[in-house]
């Protein structure tokens, strides 16, 4: 049995590219930089290097969630990994993709939330408050109106 699965967490490096198939697919490009740190052997100090990955989200999720994203912004993706090889000018290329599964959202890299935190996966889109808040306690013994909902 073989596994191929990835999770990745860190800013989007541009802005995503929405374009569609010849059959009218919607497909949205994104590149994510994420940070690995390594202790520096010379001067015994931690840097981080980054590592751009790029990703690839098919459907109308892809459509959807385009709009909520822009560059900078913090991503956690979950996906499988796909090798790809073409020929360009008679020289082969090839690289390594992330195909998108989930994505969850959030605020910017200046700590704002442009709007709303939002997580969307296969099946469902959720709004939700930010992760640091705690979650509210509901009195389901009472009505619950439009006003008590905090978001």
């Amino acid at each position: 049995m073989s596994i191929n699965r990835v999770v990745i967490s860190g800013n989007l490096t541009r802005d995503p590219e929405l374009r569609t198939t010849a059959s009218g697919m919607p497909i949205m490009s994104l590149g994510v930089a994420v940070n690995d740190r390594r202790k520096n052997n010379q001067t015994g100090e931690w840097e981080d290097y980054a590592n751009f990955i790029d990703c690839t989200m098919f459907g109308t999720r892809a459509q959807n969630i385009q709009r909520f994203l822009s560059k900078g912004s913090k991503v956690t993706i979950e996906g499988k990994l796909r090798w790809s090889q073409w020929e360009r000018d008679g020289q082969k290329r090839s690289k390594i993709e992330v195909i998108v599964d989930d994505i969850d959202f959030g605020g910017n890299r200046n700590g704002g939330n442009g709007g709303a935190d939002s997580s969307y996966s296969n099946d469902v889109s959720a709004y939700s408050a930010p992760a640091t808040s705690a979650a509210p306690v509901v009195d389901t013994s009472s009505s619950v109106y439009d006003e008590d909902i905090p978001f």
